[in-house]
């Protein structure tokens, strides 16, 4: 029995194995909430968010993200919640260097790995990735919240 969040290790895998990083971001905003706005669950949310804003070449919204989520995470132990944290906070700092340069608009984006080095985390993650499926094709907007269910609650409306 491992003791991590089953919307942590969802996390996890939208990140790690997908790359889905809007995903990761509806997931961890539940937690997040869940959990009393934990800082640290808002800093993995923020790298996240930080990653999809960079790939869709949002650069303004990235550097935002990132330094915030530096500004947050930085201040835990390197081995934190069953991952290599310190590591990961290097590796969005250095995107955030990146991004920072007089030269950002070519800086090359890279979709960043979280290192698990939990064992049990590692056995948790593996087990229910059989379960989550990708979002094929990823969803570039929410499709959760009052504002979606407001939309679609119209849409049905304006269909009768």
């Amino acid at each position: 029995m491992n003791s991590y969040e089953p919307l942590y290790i969802d996390y996890l895998i939208y990140f790690n194995r997908d790359q889905d990083y809007f995903e990761c971001h509806e997931v961890l905003e539940e937690l997040w909430l869940k959990c009393d706005r934990n800082s640290f669950y808002k800093g993995m949310l923020q790298i996240a968010v930080g990653l999809y804003h960079f790939r869709n070449g949002n650069l303004r919204g990235a550097r935002m993200m990132f330094q915030s989520a530096v500004e947050l995470l930085e201040t835990y132990p390197a081995a934190q919640q069953g991952i290599e944290l310190g590591r990961l906070v290097q590796e969005v700092r250095e995107l955030l260097e990146g991004l920072t340069d007089s030269d950002s608009d070519s800086f090359p984006y890279r979709d960043l790995t979280i290192v698990i080095q939990d064992e049990a985390l590692i056995q948790a993650v593996s087990q229910r990735s059989q379960h989550v499926k990708p979002n094929i094709p990823q969803r570039r907007s929410p499709t959760r919240g009052r504002i979606y269910e407001e939309k679609m609650k119209a849409l049905q409306q304006k269909e009768q």
